[in-house]
């Protein structure tokens, strides 16, 4: 029985890593890393199987980890102090590559803030400056990182200029504290209010179309916190500077002591990089503050979140004050599961998404006119019944508004003849397909299933946006999951699409192979 929890696990942890990051297939490996790096081999022990391992309690073995890591899998030369937060880089990586999907999607156009290269700002950037790093070096991002204390915007800035391939692209900023109200002591009290907060609330107001971010969360306020810390945007970002995205990794606790609480894991960090009056949520609650106020000084918004709780209700606070777009996921790494909100106030795209647009294995396309009854969840739960009935595996993750599949090549061809208008056309051009690969040596054989995802994302009351894409490496699965996709595109729009059957919901030209 504890072998098969072991494999469920280890599967339930490769589902949680992003399709692109470099860990997804190969976990780092500790012994392969300890022969080549002495200085972590003796943090390296075998279990009585012979796996090798570290002790995830000991500071400095996490340290020297993250270090050869980045070392060995990205050329980056890196360190901290002793205290400082420590990064895990599998899991930050996962959050790099889904701001990436984000930029690649067609649900917020692309508006370049500086030239081709997308440019970000990283609140809180900590002496490990580990988000600009990894955004920099893997996909040749700028960034702007903030921070407040002397040791983190002195440990950013070696850890920049110790990488000279990309310190031109990372510049290091240090927020200003002068100002009482934002005096980093008062990080440390987690029992004050600040009645500026209310201030700001009613300036708010006054200065903005439509509610403000303070006022929508003041039915919050009796129960938690607000963050009464250093500025976050406001008063950080520059007249005048665009932004394609900001991210954070926020202060997830209200006290050292509920920071502690995990006496599994050692990473280290300090009161001003974990704790702020009112924790996560009055932090990133600022962030929707200030985002309300700076609209479309950036495309897309984001935070990383520790509490499932606290995701719901921030997505409900954001809906509130008007963001046109809101989006979440989840990351795992090991048993720790941590979620990324993301939103935009920019108009979601009004034009017609091809039905197939195809970028590798990566489609979409649109659901419009929906009836409000008819959420994100129940076109999801009508994708995970319309799969499971051909037999195909459905794992549907609510939270990510995600369902993984996995199906035979019996099952997609269940999938392919149930009727619909151009269901006979489909399967027949599925074994069209069959019969090229088969006969072709340019073609290499068909495999025996297929994985993919199914996303769907609200853009708007009424308007959902499908998102597909296929979980395996070899292109020569695309054309099979774009078969599918194309199927179960004309299955959604016949069931939800109000007043518009397939023929005119489908649009007028579909890509090419």
């Amino acid at each position: 029985m504890a072998g098969k929890r072991k494999r469920k696990n280890g599967a339930e942890q490769r589902r949680g890593i992003h399709p692109r990051n470099r860990y997804s297939d190969n976990p780092p490996d500790f012994g392969l890393l300890a022969s080549l790096y002495p200085s972590f081999e003796p943090y390296v022990f075998y279990s009585r199987d012979g796996r090798p391992k570290i002790d995830w309690t000991d500071f400095n073995a996490t340290r020297e980890l993250t270090r050869v890591l980045l070392l060995h899998d990205h050329g980056l030369e890196w360190w901290i102090p002793d205290g400082q937060l420590c990064p895990t880089v599998p899991n930050r990586s996962n959050y790099i590559h889904w701001i990436e999907d984000l930029l690649a999607s067609d649900v917020i156009p692309a508006n370049r803030a500086d030239g081709d290269v997308n440019k970000g700002f990283d609140i809180g950037t900590g002496a490990n400056c580990i988000y600009p790093l990894l955004g920099a070096s893997i996909l040749g991002w700028k960034f702007v990182c903030s921070d407040i204390t002397d040791v983190a915007i002195e440990w950013a800035n070696r850890n920049v200029k110790s990488n000279p391939h990309i310190s031109g692209l990372i510049e290091i900023r240090r927020v200003s504290t002068e100002d009482k109200m934002y005096n980093v002591e008062e990080l440390r009290n987690t029992q004050k209010f600040s009645s500026e907060c209310s201030a700001d609330s009613s300036n708010a107001k006054d200065q903005n179309d439509g509610p403000s971010a303070s006022s929508v969360l003041e039915s919050h306020s009796s129960e938690t916190k607000s963050y009464n810390g250093p500025p976050v945007l406001l008063g950080v970002v520059k007249d005048g500077e665009n932004f394609d995205f900001c991210m954070c990794n926020p202060p997830f606790f209200e006290t050292m002591q509920e920071a502690g609480l995990n006496p599994k894991t050692s990473c280290g960090g300090t009161p001003e990089e974990m704790v702020c009056s009112g924790g996560e949520h009055a932090f990133i609650a600022r962030i929707i503050e200030d985002s309300v106020k700076l609209k479309d000084t950036f495309r897309w918004y984001t935070s990383m979140v520790g509490r499932k709780l606290n995701l719901n209700i921030l997505v409900s606070e954001l809906w509130k004050v008007g963001a046109t777009v809101v989006k979440t996921t989840e990351f795992v790494q090991g048993r720790t599961s941590r979620w990324g909100l993301a939103w935009s106030f920019l108009p979601a795209s009004r034009k017609i998404i091809p039905s197939h647009k195809i970028e590798e294995n990566n489609l979409s396309f649109m659901l419009e006119g929906l009836q409000r009854q008819h959420s994100a969840f129940h076109v999801l739960q009508s994708v995970e019944s319309y799969i499971a009935k051909s037999g195909a595996s459905c794992k549907l993750d609510a939270a990510a508004f995600k369902v993984d599949i996995t199906a035979s090549k019996d099952q997609i061809d269940t999938i392919l003849k149930t009727e619909t208008t151009d269901s006979r056309s489909e399967a027949a051009s599925y074994h069209h397909e069959l019969n090229i690969s088969n006969s072709s040596n340019d073609y290499p054989s068909q495999p025996d299933a297929l994985r993919f995802r199914i996303l769907v994302f609200q853009l708007n009351p009424g308007t959902l946006l499908v998102r597909g894409t296929s979980l395996e490496r070899e292109s020569c699965t695309a054309g099979l999951f774009s078969l599918i996709f194309q199927h179960l595109e004309e299955v959604l729009i016949n069931k939800f699409c109000r007043g518009r059957g397939s023929a005119d919901a489908r649009p007028s030209s579909k890509p090419g192979r």
